[in-house]
C-alpha cells in the first residue's frame, strides 16, 4: 500500500495523545511544539496512525509509532517510519534511535539493530522518553540513516 500521499504533518496534540494513550504508549510529555515533528494518517483531530521524531542534533529519536488495530498490516506503519526517517535525515540526523517494548521484530525487519543503552548519545539520553517515560526493560534500537 502506498501511504505517502496520505501522510500529513502536525496532528492535533489532543488527537495524538488519545491515540497514543489508547495504545498504552507514553504521551505525558508531548506539547504542541512536539507536533511539528509528528506525522499521521487520518484526520488531524482523529489520527488513525502516528509517528514522531525528536531531533537531537546529528541523532534523532523515533517515537510513538502506533496504527489503529483494525488498520494494521496494510503498510501504514512502514510508510510512516520511512517518512520519519527521511524527515530526520533531511534535518541532519545520521542515526535514528528508538525504544520499544512490543515492536522490536517490526523495527529489526526494517534495518534497526539492538543497541546497548549505555552508548546512547547524551542528547538522546536527555529526552523524556529515554530518561523516564519508557521502562528500562525497553529494547533500544538504532539505524544509520
Amino acid at each position: 500500500m502506498d501511504t505517502r500521499a496520505s501522510i500529513r504533518q502536525k496532528p492535533s496534540r489532543a488527537g495524538a495523545v488519545r491515540l497514543l494513550e489508547n495504545a498504552g504508549l507514553p504521551a505525558s510529555d508531548l506539547t504542541d511544539a512536539h507536533m511539528e515533528d509528528f506525522f499521521y494518517s487520518g484526520t488531524a483531530a482523529a489520527p488513525q496512525a502516528i509517528v514522531g521524531v525528536e531531533l537531537c542534533g546529528s541523532d534523532a529519536l523515533l517515537r510513538s509509532l502506533v496504527v489503529e488495530p483494525d488498520l494494521r498490516a496494510q503498510g501504514m506503519g512502514s510508510g510512516l517510519v520511512t517518512h520519519a526517517e527521511a524527515y530526520a535525515r533531511e534535518r541532519g540526523a545520521q542515526v535514528i534511535y528508538l525504544l520499544t517494548t512490543t515492536a522490536e521484530a517490526f523495527f529489526r525487519s526494517r534495518g534497526y539493530m539492538v543497541t546497548p543503552r549505555d552508548i546512547a548519545p547524551p542528547a538522546v539520553r536527555a529526552t523524556a522518553e529515554f530518561s523516564g517515560l519508557c521502562p528500562a526493560s525497553s529494547a533500544f534500537l538504532s539505524k544509520r540513516l
